[in-house]
């Protein structure tokens, strides 16, 4: 069984490295940052009512199986308040002979994840070297994977297992810079309501190219315990971060 989990998001807009002080451009401002989460995955699930099964992938087994993936996220600001959005879609597949290939000569596994961030900060902190922000929002998860058998009795069965839930976050995120050009930024969020928790901390540096454009390396670790019925996604997904942030 295939569970999602590249994730690959903030350089979401928590990681963002924010537009300048609104005393210096005025009205709104907005950034995207497209970025590469190479993540490994660890935790335990449990789909189609079978047992629960243990997870432990690195990024490369997992990026052997990986159909597509799209991460994108971004940030409008005015002056103290902010609204920030992150949207993470990955898809995996895999496929596997049976011994016999009497109930099927193989089988298909495809799994597709999807988890969205839509928030709202206000900087508590706000000066020349940097901003601290008080963020709070929801996250949207949907998880689903789908068997399909080729050949034998079960020939053309397909059979799906899903599970989507709202979970509500708040946490800090903020900015430090060292010089005009090197920043260091992280986040923390912790939530919860479909999932028993939700949780998700990153650390990295940056680094301004001009006024519109920065790229940002560092580490991201998130981790979800989602749970109903036979249903469970208990999962940490950890791995450098990679991204650039483009302000307009």
């Amino acid at each position: 069984m295939i569970c999602t989990g590249v994730q690959a998001a903030d350089v979401s807009p928590l990681m963002a490295p924010p537009p300048q002080p609104a005393e210096s451009q005025p009205g709104w401002t907005f950034s995207v940052a497209p970025y590469f989460w190479m993540a490994g995955l660890s935790g335990d699930t449990s789909q189609f009512g079978l047992p629960t099964v243990h997870m432990d992938a690195d990024f490369g087994n997992i990026l052997d199986h990986l159909d597509f993936a799209f991460m994108a996220a971004g940030e409008a600001r005015y002056d103290r308040f902010s609204v920030i959005g992150d949207v993470i879609y990955t898809k995996l597949s895999a496929d596997a002979k049976t011994p016999l290939g009497i109930l099927a000569n193989d089988v298909d596994v495809t799994s597709e994840s999807f988890s969205g961030l839509l928030g709202v900060g206000y900087a508590v902190l706000d000066g020349p070297e940097g901003h601290l922000d008080v963020v709070g929002g929801v996250k949207v998860w949907s998880v689903e994977t789908t068997i399909s058998f080729n050949g034998g009795l079960l020939g053309g069965v397909e059979r799906e297992d899903s599970a989507a839930w709202v979970d509500g976050m708040v946490g800090l995120r903020g900015k430090y810079s060292f010089t005009p050009e090197i920043y260091l930024t992280g986040w923390g969020l912790v939530g919860g309501g479909g999932a028993d928790i939700d949780w998700d901390v990153a650390l990295g540096l940056g680094y301004d190219f001009n006024d519109r454009i920065s790229a940002i390396a560092g580490y991201r670790a998130l981790g979800v315990d989602y749970s109903n019925g036979g249903f469970v996604f208990d999962a940490v997904q950890q791995g450098p971060i990679l991204g650039l942030a483009i302000k307009f």
